[in-house]
């Protein structure tokens, strides 16, 4: 197995630690020869050990990118959106408590979803059909795109909203 100070880099790791050693050399960590010698290293360096040799004296943000963790769990996300967006939604499936959580007059308990849900399917089936025997078969389907992709940003908005409510909540001093 590969260490991963052997793997090879690309311009963009360059260019990180690059601006990292700009940003050290205008706190006034490094003097104008020290940050030269060092670019002109990062230039010529072909793995991500090449470049840690030139930033190990200096405090992060160094510009290397941050060693890979293993998954802390089973549904664990590793962008961590938090509960509210760890999958689809603060109603979707996969909740990293298992306590029942209030929503209005919802609870959710093991991410099942109790109360009515939004009649999509058949809200398109039925513009579909008012519009295809008024207008005609293509425009129905143009018809129903649209109302699909109605649906879908009020959705989104919705699930924005409450996972910007839940976050909040969610904070200390919140």
């Amino acid at each position: 197995m590969t260490r991963p100070d052997d793997i090879r880099i690309g311009d963009a790791e360059r260019d990180a630690v690059m601006v990292a050693l700009h940003d050290h050399f205008a706190a006034g960590r490094l003097d104008r020869g020290e940050l030269d010698e060092r670019l002109d290293a990062v230039l010529a360096a072909k793995t991500r050990g090449d470049l840690r040799t030139l930033v190990r004296d200096l405090p992060a943000p160094n510009g290397l990118p941050e060693p890979e963790r293993p998954a802390a769990a089973f549904g664990a996300v590793p962008w961590d959106l938090g509960p509210a967006l760890a999958f689809g939604g603060p109603r979707g499936p996969v909740r990293r408590h298992h306590r029942p959580v209030a929503h209005g007059h919802r609870h959710l308990a093991h991410g099942h979803r109790h109360g009515p849900r939004f009649p999509a399917f058949p809200l398109m089936i039925a513009v579909f059909f008012a519009v295809a025997f008024t207008v005609g078969v293509g425009t129905a389907a143009l018809a129903v795109l649209h109302v699909a992709l109605a649906i879908w940003l009020v959705r989104a908005t919705l699930l924005l909203v409450g996972a910007r409510r839940s976050r909040r909540h969610l904070t200390p001093g919140g």
